[in-house]
């Protein structure tokens, strides 16, 4: 882990004890804080043996805290924020959270071994962080350059382990871990696209492009990188010095950096063409959204300094994110296709857009707007199975476009199995939370695979 010794001798109270929470605590320990921890739920709390805990939203409790550091999941103002929250606001405590510890630390961290110090490139963005962050980890690995990934995928960043000279931590961070950090200092900072999301917990897309916008405004990276396929995105590199821009649907032959698709060619330009790299071996990273990603990640991984070529070799051998447009595989010529983590109407968009001839299995808890800015590709879909909480508001939007509601997982994927013909793909990609029938989207998506799978291994057979 990554000592924090901001606060040694003090006592902090630790908001929230699911991954992030129990890091930021034995973090908070490490550096000779004495964490005081809480969570409203009575099975987190019975979780934490090292450490005190105390209800820290009592008087009584918070009165001599030093700072909270409150878990991503906890709003702290919308819809309302936690009475913990307003106690500390009350008694004039700092609110922070493991991401602003994580940055204070490192700029407190000496690598034991001489050389480079250590580079943060940190992923933002409605849709495609995940991909994008693995991807460039995975490059960094390719070449040779120690690296590590974190943040909302993989590791907390606080149970990193605290960087050598040299090496490059690759975080993703959603805007509820960006919103609240009291300190934001990456080298490189990615912005990808924005989408309706989360409008609850920042009062609307203001606050969530607000929460977003903060890596940058508060951050100051040196490099800044930013996809500008909608508005806020052009909005934001237009008070930026500098920025390199990322587009798949504009080629940005200007006078500034740019990375952009021209056809099957990721380019970069800079006042002329630098480089040119076909995406079509890049088996990982089909469809336009996937582009948009390697164009993060290359832009991404140049600004550190590793040459084009590198990159291209590493591009082919990235084998893409379970449940993101996972190809399971393949029988009877129909093809099986788990995106679980789609779980809202643009991230589905990206599926619908790259496969043909679908067998949709789609529902679950609805984001705001269900599945209405899909319309226009309904006519993909040779079939949709619906699931979940949604099913029923779906099957209204899909009208005449074929549809069964099937109810749960097990049963839409029967009959999709059952009606398919080759040629099909049965894709689940939800276009909603999964928090109805699962209680997250990977359990739903290895749901889904454990009813594939045997049918994939009788072919095999």
């Amino acid at each position: 882990m990554i000592p924090v010794h901001a606060y040694e001798g003090q006592r902090v109270g630790v908001l929230g004890l699911g991954r992030s929470g129990l890091a930021t605590a034995a973090a908070l320990a490490a550096g000779g804080a004495t964490p005081v921890c809480w969570d409203d739920n009575e099975v987190g709390r019975l979780a934490v043996t090292e450490f005190e805990v105390a209800d820290i939203s009592r008087e009584r409790e918070a009165a001599d805290l030093a700072a909270l550091i409150v878990s991503p999941g906890i709003p702290h103002l919308y819809p309302e924020p936690h009475k913990a929250i307003l106690r500390a606001w009350e008694n004039k405590i700092p609110v922070d959270n493991d991401v602003g510890l994580f940055f204070r630390a490192l700029m407190d961290h000496e690598p034991e071994d001489d050389g480079p110090d250590p580079k943060v490139i940190a992923v933002t963005g409605s849709n495609g962080k995940s991909t994008t962050t693995a991807l460039i980890h995975h490059i960094l690995q390719s070449t040779g350059r120690p690296t590590q990934m974190g943040g909302n995928i993989g590791r907390g960043v606080l149970d990193l382990d605290p960087p050598v000279a040299g090496e490059t931590l690759v975080l993703e961070l959603s805007s509820y871990q960006t919103d609240l950090a009291r300190t934001l200092a990456p080298d490189v900072a990615v912005f990808l696209n924005l989408s309706p999301d989360h409008l609850d917990r920042h009062g609307g897309m203001g606050g969530y492009f607000a929460a977003k916008r903060r890596l940058f405004e508060a951050g100051v990276p040196q490099h800044a990188i930013i996809g500008i396929e909608e508005q806020e995105g052009r909005a934001l590199a237009s008070v930026l010095d500098d920025p390199m821009l990322i587009s798949t649907k504009e080629r940005l032959r200007g006078d500034g950096r740019s990375v952009f698709m021209n056809k099957s060619f990721l380019t970069e330009w800079r006042g002329k063409q630098l480089a040119a790299i076909d995406l079509r071996p890049a088996l990982g990273l089909a469809g336009r959204h996937n582009h948009q990603n390697a164009c993060a990640a290359y832009a991404a991984c140049r600004a550190v300094g590793i040459p084009p070529r590198m990159i291209e070799a590493a591009l082919t051998t990235f084998p893409g994110l379970a449940h993101r447009m996972e190809r399971l595989g393949e029988t009877n010529g129909v093809t099986f296709v788990n995106d679980s983590k789609a779980t809202n109407a643009d991230a589905t968009e990206k599926a619908l857009l790259t496969y043909e001839k679908i067998r949709w299995i789609a529902g679950g808890r609805a984001k705001e707007g269900g599945i209405d800015p899909l319309w226009q590709h309904f006519d993909r879909i040779a079939h949709a199975y619906l699931i979940g909480e949604a099913a029923e508001d779906f099957a209204k939007t899909l009208g005449d476009t074929p549809h069964t509601v099937a109810g749960d997982l097990e049963t839409a994927t029967a009959k999709a199995m059952a009606d398919a013909n080759p040629g099909d793909t049965i894709l689940l990609s939800p276009a909603c939370a999964s928090f109805d029938q699962f209680p997250s989207f990977e359990a739903r998506g290895e749901a889904f695979r454990a009813l594939i799978t045997p049918h994939l291994e009788e072919a095999k057979s």
